[in-house]
């Protein structure tokens, strides 16, 4: 594996492309770090790589599912079924902000069988934070809006021929779930002197010009973060398996770079 693609995502339903970044490293080193691509556009581009690279491996920053209680009563067995109810029901989801959904005005968080996916309560903390909830899709910090959004994408890319973990075999290409912070470690993201202390710790090596677009904003921070530790970790990701438990193909799993202790 040479090619590592990293995609910094966005739910936003207006000017998407200013906030999604998208890193590349190829043979360990960074050769773009980008925005300025819609959602469709970035699935585009993640094709366009993989036909010259069919080795390589994209990490996406949102859920790829949500808890297994509620896509079963959507009827999904597996994430593929869930993905295509997701594009055609995600956009009514977020305009009526419905049960289990929240975090808009005047919707509460509700009391459900479960917040959280499997994957997201075995992922320890990092510097005391901890992935949220895919039903919140308002308020600091809400990632619903962006995985809504992502899910229909999955639907493309897997039809296109890429491989989406755990659904899938890890054939190659692959798409696979990322969490920044397991990535890049305890960091103040929000700071720009703490990201740019960040790289000069990690990736002294850096060309100036790459430092500069990294440690501008924490959007281009994490895609370029992420992209440089999956190139880091590649021979983790050289022996991802094949998941056989039905409710981590149901749900999806945050891949995680190092073994837990």
């Amino acid at each position: 594996m040479s090619t590592f693609v990293a995609v910094d995502w966005s739910g936003a339903r207006d000017h998407a492309e200013a906030a999604i970044w998208l890193a590349e490293v190829r043979d360990g080193r960074p050769v773009r770090l980008e925005s300025g691509r819609r959602r469709e556009e970035v699935t585009a581009e993640l094709l366009r790589v993989a036909e010259r690279d069919p080795e390589v491996v994209v990490g996406l920053d949102f859920a790829f599912g949500f808890p297994a209680w509620f896509s079963r009563s959507l009827g999904a067995a597996r994430g593929p079924e869930l993905w295509a109810i997701v594009a055609r029901e995600g956009e009514r989801w977020l305009s009526a902000c419905p049960d289990p959904f929240w975090g808009r005005p005047g919707r509460r968080r509700p009391e459900l069988e479960a917040h959280f996916r499997k994957s997201e309560l075995e992922v320890s903390s990092i510097g005391g934070i901890a992935p949220k909830s895919a039903f919140q899709i308002g308020g600091a910090g809400a990632v619903g809006t962006g995985s809504i959004r992502g899910m229909p994408e999955l639907l493309r890319l897997r039809k296109a021929g890429f491989s989406i973990w755990p659904f899938d075999p890890p054939d190659r290409p692959v798409a696979l779930e990322i969490y920044p912070r397991l990535l890049t470690g305890p960091v103040v993201k929000s700071d720009p002197r703490a990201r740019a202390e960040w790289v000069d710790r990690h990736h002294p090596e850096l060309p100036e010009r790459m430092r500069d677009v990294m440690t501008a904003s924490e959007d281009a921070f994490d895609a370029a973060a992420s992209a440089l530790s999956m190139w880091s970790c590649r021979d983790r990701l050289a022996t991802l398996r094949i998941v056989d438990d039905p409710v981590v193909r149901l749900e999806g799993a945050i891949w995680e770079p190092f073994p837990r202790e």
